[in-house]
């Protein structure tokens, strides 16, 4: 990887499952989970939490080498029984993002391919996190595909009202967001810009850089397969993208037209 990026890794549930052949980018035996987490630690990767990544691609401190932030989308309560002890260990940072509408409840949507509905954190659990130090952003209402919305107004309440929804239970800013499934066009990305976000995630691969736009990041999805050999493929070959990335024209990093949304903590 290039010093002058960024790899945000995504993941999505940590724990212990049985062999899989499909959706393998939404789980992580947790085995594996913490010898990555060993992997870091032992060759000097420095792990920033989101905050800190935005200060270094803004140019406010420099990129240190190696530099990676911890993702994890929709909230699983498995995080708080397998992921956050072994980021605890390590001293590493992460950024959970949340669905709004469904804290506490069974991850309905994936009824629909038949598997299991695991539990998502409660607002309680939330809060506990948030005191020990995890970083929330917003993962929409109900966790749909906005780009293949053709309302644009139901696509401007997802945006807007996970924000505020987040806000109450947190009693802080939620200045983050992340697309559910990736899925965003340019009226998802205005939606966003127009909410107030400071960042947001997709799913197109490859390390994040100061030419990025803030509102479309990229990240690096670990799989359920990914031993230690593919994961250092996903961190140091894996970087071009399959998809074409949105930026809105003089509104990358550095343009330094995006001002930050308050301190960096940490």
């Amino acid at each position: 990887m290039d010093r002058a990026g960024i790899n945000i890794l995504m993941y999505h549930q940590v724990g212990r499952f049985k062999p899989m052949k499909a959706h393998r980018s939404t789980y992580c035996d947790h085995r594996r989970f913490a010898a990555q987490m060993r992997y870091l630690k032992r060759f000097d990767y420095t792990v920033l939490s989101l905050p800190q990544a935005l200060a270094c691609l803004r140019g406010e401190r420099p990129i240190p080498p190696r530099a990676v932030v911890l993702t994890f989308d929709d909230g699983y309560e498995n995080f708080y029984e397998y992921a956050w002890p072994v980021l605890q260990a390590h001293g590493f940072p992460a950024m959970v993002y949340l669905i709004s509408s469904m804290l506490g409840q069974p991850s309905r949507w994936f009824a629909a391919d038949g598997r299991d509905t695991p539990p998502l954190m409660s607002a309680a659990r939330v809060r506990q996190l948030r005191a020990e130090g995890v970083d929330f952003g917003a993962h929409s209402v109900s966790h749909i595909r906005l780009a293949k919305q053709q309302d644009t107004a139901q696509i401007r309440q997802e945006v807007f009202e996970s924000k505020a929804t987040l806000e109450d239970v947190l009693s802080e800013p939620v200045p983050h967001f992340c697309y559910p499934y990736g899925s965003h066009d340019r009226r998802v990305v205005d939606a966003v810009a127009d909410a107030g976000y400071e960042s947001a995630t997709t799913c197109v691969r490859s390390p994040a850089t100061a030419a990025d736009d803030p509102l479309t990041l990229p990240r690096k999805a670990i799989s359920f397969g990914d031993n230690l050999i593919g994961y250092f493929w996903r961190l140091h070959v894996k970087n071009t993208s399959k998809v074409p990335v949105i930026r809105r024209e003089g509104m990358s990093f550095d343009a330094r037209t995006i001002p930050a949304a308050g301190p960096v903590r940490g």
